[in-house]
């Protein structure tokens, strides 16, 4: 892997979902707070990010969760499962640790659920992205993204996500 000495992208194991927990919470207390609220992170979080349904979700055949460590250091994580409509595979979390963005670590996650989607023979990407969260749908439109749609999701508790679908193509890029 000339030029990426020192990062990995690997799958999550389940003795590991609790430090993705802790990961996921610092991530979201920075990028969420102003956006939906303490209520709202502490909710989806527990919903989310619970240390049993991550579990479950790793023993799934359809749902795949990686993260990317620098030097040893978990750094970010996404996960994906295959979409609602065929030849699409959703990626329902992609993040990276505050202090770590705009290095590049989020583009090889990126990169990496791509390349995931075309090995499961889908041909798009999608994702959900708060509606609020400029600074997130810059970057996706950055690689590739593009918004397909508003959502709107009551997802219980008295909260809802206030949403773009947006999508991506896939390329039938060389695999190297």
């Amino acid at each position: 892997m000339s030029g990426n000495i020192g990062v990995e992208i690997r799958a999550v194991r389940a003795d590991e979902v609790e430090a993705i927990g802790a990961l996921a919470r610092v991530i979201w207390q920075a990028a969420y707070l102003d956006m939906i609220g303490q209520g709202q992170i502490d909710y989806m979080l527990a919903q989310r990010y619970g240390a049993e349904r991550m579990r479950e979700e790793l023993a799934r055949p359809d749902i795949w969760w990686r993260q990317i460590l620098v030097d040893g250091q978990r750094l970010g994580f996404y996960a994906c499962q295959t979409g609602e409509k065929p030849g699409e595979l959703k990626l329902d979390k992609l993040y990276v640790h505050p202090g770590h963005q705009r290095r590049g670590l989020g583009g090889r996650l990126l990169a990496h659920a791509s390349e995931l989607a075309r090995g499961q023979g889908c041909h798009t990407l999608v994702l959900a992205v708060h509606k609020g969260n400029a600074p997130a749908i810059a970057a996706y439109k950055k690689h590739g993204f593009a918004i397909r749609e508003p959502i709107y999701i009551d997802i219980g508790g008295g909260y809802v996500m206030d949403d773009y679908l947006m999508e991506k193509r896939l390329t039938a890029e060389a695999r190297d």
